[in-house]
Formats: C-alpha cells, sequence, structure tokens
C-alpha cells in the first residue's frame, strides 16, 4: 500500500498543491481503491478515505480528495481536484467546484446543509487568521441550506470553541468574499464582488432593511423619537439583535455631547 501510495503522488505531484501532498503522503491508510455501492462513482485517480461516510449517488471526479472523517450526503458531486479534510458533513446534493477545498485537520467541525454550491478554488471552513486563535482549540463553521458561494471566497471556522461562524440559508455569496471568524450570516442574503467582513460581524440585512425604512424613509409625519419608540415596540424587528443594536446607537448618538444622525428624510427634501 506505502509503495502504491508513493507512486501514486509521483504521478499525481504536478496537479497537486504541496500542501495536499503533504497530507497524502503523512497519511499512508488512504487509498486509491474503493468497493462502495454501483449506485457511487469514485474516479479511479480520486483518493478516498475508507472510513469516509459516502451517501447514495455522490459522484467524486478526478484528483478529489475525501478525509477519513468526512461524511457526504446522498447526491453530492466533487468536480475534478475539489477536496474535503477534517470532521466534515455535507448535506445532501451539495456540489463542490474544481479547486474548492472544505474543512481542516483540526479540532472541532464544518457542518454544512443541503443543496450548496462551493465555488471554483473557494476554501471553507479552514483555521481563522485571528492571532489569538490557539492551535489546538476546537473551532466550527455551521452553514445552512441552499447557499451559493461563488469562486475563491474564503469562509474561516470560529477563533474559541464557546463560538460559530454561522451563515444561514438561501444566501449568494459572490467570487472573492471574505467571511471571517465568528461571524453570523441570517438568510437571504447577497454579498457584492469582493465583500470583505471581519471577525464577530453580524449581517441580517433584511430586518435592518426594513427597520432603517421605517425609521428614516417612513411617510409619516411622526417624529425620529415617536419612530424609534415605535420600533422597540415591534415584537418581530426589535427582536432581531442587529436591529436591537442600531436603535441603541441612534439612541447614544444623541447623548449629551453628541451630535446625533444626518435626518435622512430631511437632508433628502431640502
Amino acid at each position: 500500500m506505502i509503495s502504491l501510495l508513493k507512486a501514486r503522488e509521483r504521478l499525481l505531484s504536478p496537479l497537486l498543491s504541496s500542501s495536499i501532498r503533504r497530507r497524502l503522503s503523512s497519511n499512508p491508510s488512504y487509498s486509491c481503491e474503493d468497493t462502495r455501492g454501483s449506485d457511487v462513482f469514485i474516479h479511479p485517480s480520486a483518493v478516498v478515505h475508507p472510513n469516509a461516510v459516502i451517501g447514495k449517488g455522490v459522484s467524486v471526479g478526478p484528483y478529489c480528495t475525501v478525509g477519513s472523517s468526512v461524511k457526504l450526503g446522498n447526491g453530492c458531486k466533487l468536480y475534478p481536484s475539489s477536496h474535503i479534510f477534517g470532521n466534515t458533513e455535507l448535506g445532501e446534493s451539495c456540489v463542490l467546484m474544481t479547486g474548492a477545498v472544505v474543512g481542516d485537520e483540526l479540532p472541532g467541525s464544518t457542518v454544512i446543509g443541503g443543496n450548496n454550491i462551493i465555488g471554483h478554488h473557494a476554501v471553507v471552513g479552514v483555521k481563522c487568521q485571528d492571532l489569538k486563535y490557539k492551535y489546538g482549540d476546537e473551532c466550527f463553521l455551521c452553514i445552512g441550506n441552499n447557499n451559493e458561494i461563488r469562486e475563491f471566497c474564503s469562509i474561516h471556522r470560529s477563533s474559541k470553541a464557546s463560538d460559530k461562524t454561522v451563515i444561514g440559508d438561501n444566501n449568494l455569496i459572490m467570487g472573492s468574499c471574505h467571511i471571517a471568524h465568528d461571524c453570523k450570516i441570517g438568510d437571504r442574503n447577497i454579498f457584492a464582488n469582493n465583500t470583505l467582513l471581519a471577525g464577530h460581524v453580524i449581517v441580517e440585512m433584511k430586518s435592518l432593511r426594513a427597520a432603517y425604512r421605517k425609521i428614516f424613509m417612513s411617510t409619516e409625519t411622526s417624529s425620529l423619537e415617536e419612530r424609534l419608540t415605535k420600533m422597540e415596540h415591534d415584537p418581530e424587528l426589535y427582536s432581531v439583535p442587529a436591529v436591537g443594536a442600531m436603535l441603541q446607537s441612534i439612541r447614544d448618538s444623541f447623548a449629551e455631547g453628541r451630535r446625533g444622525i444626518c435626518k435622512f428624510r430631511q437632508w433628502l427634501d431640502s
């Protein structure tokens, strides 16, 4: 087995990165042979660990890597040269485009729901870039369902065991976006190309947009103070932490010695 692995590594060396080749050479339990059911397609050049859990109808393309603790749900498709490492779970019908890397050999986990697309050369569920992270600590990433994560995006795990990086459902994350450690992303958001989020950012765009319109773009003749009070009594919107934080920030801006905020509607009408 070891001699076979070395021969295989020499054959694939022009195609695999040095970091991936190091992982393969240090793990002789990887095998290029697979005896799973006939409804699973694994290309002969793919490297799939025998302990990986592979669902029905899964397709693993040429030069892919699937680690020992990986779980692939039914109908997942790995395009050529995509790789999954560490304690990583993909739900049903997920797609990894060419060059995508998901998961890392770190304590903790990367859990991704169903029907997600991970774009070309995206890197998802790897170690964060926070210098406070202590190697060996557990770190986590949790992604919901029906998200499209486009080419060259990077999404990192949390910086500590007590937190998670979380992305909800039905988000479109366009090319070259970065979502750092411990961010919280809600549902149905759109991130334009090259959007960058630092650590611990909370995004719930739909609720914030609704609250913004009610406060600053209302057709009512009520005062700003009345609109703020009305928002604070809205059980649906005020229960969203990001909305509550925005309202508190607006009120704090009128404290003694502060200059307040720009009255958007008055400025627009002037």
